[in-house]
């Protein structure tokens, strides 16, 4: 039961980070490789907050959504401005830059040796150190953000976003702000990527660098392309069938020399055949409106 309800908590914090990518790769039609980057810098400002200074949860998770938001905007004022492939390539470097920072600021972040310690979330006397609690609080937060990004689609700004990924040109020739829109979207992906970030630091209790890489945000781009780049309840199936997959092929009896190698070509080849079938599966990688 522990074993499920830990799988059952992974599911959620990246059906967030997956839902909070959607925005701006689904929906801005800006495909971002550093959104690990802001998972982490979540995860980092609650650690050091907590272990250092004993703010409580309710304390640590708006001031890392703040400090995400602020991050984001200060990098998207420059990235926004390159396109497509560019893009792509900016966010790559801005991951690297982030990592780096966690990996190499000894003073701060304690680098490679990360940050233990971190105590369970508290809310009103309340103590979610068990993993039922804690699940049901993951819960409530995967829900506020489905229905708080549902409601930005349905918005004018969500027609916006739609109107910039379709055709940016005729977007701005009817008056949009094109740029604004993008930075605002940026920086509400990465304030909502703090989220999943601050649950994550007190559910585990220790964080280091590695949790937050490249291949990371890979992971969760891979999930948004698996469910649908606008598709949030198909990245809710996509988030559990990937975290759940690796698990399920643990239980194939395989030889102990080969056993990994092997999980790792199966992983390989079922999300390949997924992605060709997604259609008859369930999944769908193209764009729904």
């Amino acid at each position: 039961m522990e074993y499920l309800l830990h799988l059952l908590i992974l599911i959620t914090i990246y059906i967030m980070l997956a839902q909070s990518l959607s925005l701006i790769a689904g929906f801005a039609g800006m495909i971002s490789l550093a959104h690990a980057g802001f998972f982490g810098i979540g995860a980092y400002t609650t650690a050091i907050l907590s272990v250092n200074y004993h703010f409580p949860f309710l304390i640590t998770l708006p001031v890392g959504m703040v400090i995400c938001g602020i991050i984001a905007i200060l990098i998207s004022t420059i990235a926004i401005r390159t396109v497509d492939d560019y893009f792509i390539i900016c966010t790559i470097g801005i991951q690297i830059v982030i990592f780096s920072i966690m990996n190499n600021w000894m003073s701060l972040t304690n680098g490679p040796l990360g940050i233990s310690g971190i105590q369970p979330i508290n809310i009103f006397g309340l103590n979610l150190s068990n993993k039922l609690p804690f699940l049901l609080l993951s819960i409530i937060f995967t829900l506020a953000i489905y229905m708080f990004l549902r409601f930005i689609i349905k918005s004018g700004f969500g027609r916006v976003l739609k109107a910039i990924s379709e055709d940016e040109i005729y977007t701005q020739s009817i008056g949009k702000n094109v740029y604004l829109s993008k930075v605002t979207a940026f920086a509400i992906s990465a304030m909502i990527a703090a989220i999943p970030g601050v649950l994550y630091a007190h559910y585990i209790s220790y964080i280091d660098p590695t949790s937050f890489t490249v291949d990371e945000s890979i992971f969760i781009l891979s999930i948004v392309i698996i469910g649908g780049m606008r598709n949030l309840m198909g990245i809710l199936i996509a988030a559990a069938f990937l975290v759940l997959l690796p698990e399920a092929l643990r239980f194939i009896g395989l030889p102990n020399l080969i056993a990994a190698n092997l999980r790792q070509i199966i992983y390989g080849i079922i999300l390949i055949v997924v992605i060709f079938k997604s259609d008859t599966i369930g999944f769908t990688i193209v764009t729904k409106e």
